[in-house]
């Protein structure tokens, strides 16, 4: 069965990479960027097998005051918190509320996708639920991704290991195969911002992946000319 994620975050940069990654991962995920919306939704629908991840600083209303709000309806609506502040405080307060678990912003976002693994394979009755946090090959062309490993096997059967951030525009990329994917929208969506040096940078991830790509046969990285990048697969 798959397992539906609930996001509550104003950040649009942040949740949209979170959006994506997910989607990356095979999950079908809701995202709100206000906590009237979230609400508004959740007291028409049934969230009973899907997490909810909260940021606690949202403009209309604290992300602890809406989950309040979503346990009258569900008392065993699993969800977690996202926040800027690491007081202790704050985390005891998200805890007593229920939270089964709390990260603090800035965060990898693979942290994230593994804590969001743990959450699923401890709530979810169904032993073949799909998980964040087990092996998740995807193919492309003769090249084996395994995203949640940050491993990509060659045609050769070498093992290459990514960063965090190698993996991130990859993940991108692999959403749009064979399409245009604008060098504006990766930076935005990874850095936040699209300037010269957030610019050299993803050309330098660019290239790094390019590189380990020519020991195969079927897949490239292709420069559209001002515009972005193609992962060209046969």
């Amino acid at each position: 069965m798959l397992y539906d994620i609930v996001i509550i975050e104003d950040e649009i940069d942040l949740g949209n990479v979170i959006s994506e990654y997910l989607k990356l991962r095979g999950f079908s995920v809701l995202w709100f960027k206000t906590a009237t919306e979230a609400l508004d939704y959740y007291g028409t629908n049934q969230l009973d097998n899907k997490l909810v991840i909260v940021d606690v600083q949202l403009p209309d209303r604290n992300g602890f005051e809406l989950a309040t709000e979503m346990v009258k309806i569900n008392a065993n609506q699993p969800f977690f918190f996202l926040t800027a502040h690491n007081e202790k405080q704050d985390r005891l307060r998200g805890l007593k509320l229920g939270a089964i678990d709390y990260i603090s912003k800035p965060f990898e976002i693979e942290e994230l996708v593994l804590r969001i693994g743990n959450i699923i394979n401890k709530f979810s009755g169904n032993p073949k639920a799909k998980s964040l946090s087990k092996p998740d090959y995807i193919t492309i062309g003769d090249i084996r991704y395994q995203k949640d490993q940050l491993l990509v096997l060659m045609p050769e059967g070498k093992e290459i290991s990514l960063t965090v951030r190698e993996s991130e525009v990859l993940d991108r990329l692999a959403a749009n195969i064979n399409q245009v994917v604008k060098k504006k929208d990766i930076l935005l969506a990874l850095w936040g911002n699209d300037d010269y040096f957030n610019g050299k940078s993803l050309e330098v991830f660019i290239s790094r992946l390019r590189r380990l790509f020519k020991a195969s046969e079927q897949v490239s990285i292709e420069n559209v000319y001002g515009l972005g990048y193609i992962l060209k697969v046969k």
